[in-house]
């Protein structure tokens, strides 16, 4: 199955918090998406590892996405070694993606720089076709998507573009708290962690309006890029 886009997460929760909003707005203009978290989440504080694979199933399901894998590297230990970057790649080529969207560069927690680097690398090693691989017993051809885009997470990133998302903040919060066992519950009885807490939901709700204020608009996300942004009128920029 091809898709316009193809987003990458280190862990489950990932994607939805750093790019919900534009997943969904795009899926909703008629453009087919897909999820792929790179681990399972089972380092983390909270939740377990089957608990965390149902709640990225339904955070998938309200975004509207075509497909969610889970490619259960090593969480914690994320690396661009020749097996993970093949995994990657399988996906990558089996789906054909336009566009990818990734971990931030850099981040509080260091899978998520790392995870970023091991889809930055598998997308260019996806288009060299002396790389052999097969996917459900099916041999693959060489595809390099066309851009590739690192949505911000908790550390302050200068960004390269914003997207506008007025009108699926909602979708996208609603996305966020499927992953119910990793936000703020005040009947939990889990330890808290900095993710955890109400506000910490508050600071990515007055993230998104703070891009969007940035653009003009209700609410944003926003992204850097791999290569210059390039236009043919600058009137497709507003």
């Amino acid at each position: 199955m091809k898709l316009s886009l193809l987003a990458f997460g280190a862990h489950p929760d990932d994607i939805e918090l750093g790019a919900g909003g534009t997943i969904a707005k795009h899926i909703a203009a008629g453009f087919k998406a897909g999820l792929v978290d790179l681990t399972l989440g089972e380092m983390g504080t909270r939740g377990t590892v089957e608990g965390r694979r149902n709640e990225a199933k339904e955070a998938g399901r309200i975004l509207g996405a075509e497909c969610r894998y889970n490619l259960e590297l090593a969480d914690g230990f994320l690396r661009a070694d020749k097996e993970s970057l093949k995994k990657v790649v399988q996906v990558i080529r089996f789906h054909q993606p336009d566009i990818v969207i990734c971990n931030a560069i850099t981040d509080r927690h260091p899978d998520h720089g790392r995870g970023s680097n091991l889809v930055s690398e598998a997308c260019f090693l996806a288009g060299l076709a002396k790389w052999e691989t097969d996917f459900k017993g099916q041999e693959q051809k060489a595809w390099r998507p066309q851009a590739v885009y690192h949505y911000i997470q908790f550390q302050e990133i200068k960004p390269d573009l914003i997207v506008d998302i007025s009108g699926f903040e909602e979708i996208k919060l609603k996305s966020v708290l499927a992953h119910s066992s990793q936000f703020y519950d005040p009947n939990s009885d889990e330890a808290e962690t900095v993710i955890s807490s109400k506000g910490f939901l508050e600071s990515v709700d007055y993230r998104a309006k703070n891009y969007g204020r940035q653009i003009g608009v209700e609410y944003g996300e926003a992204f850097t890029v791999e290569r210059m942004i390039g236009t043919s009128f600058l009137t497709q920029l507003i």
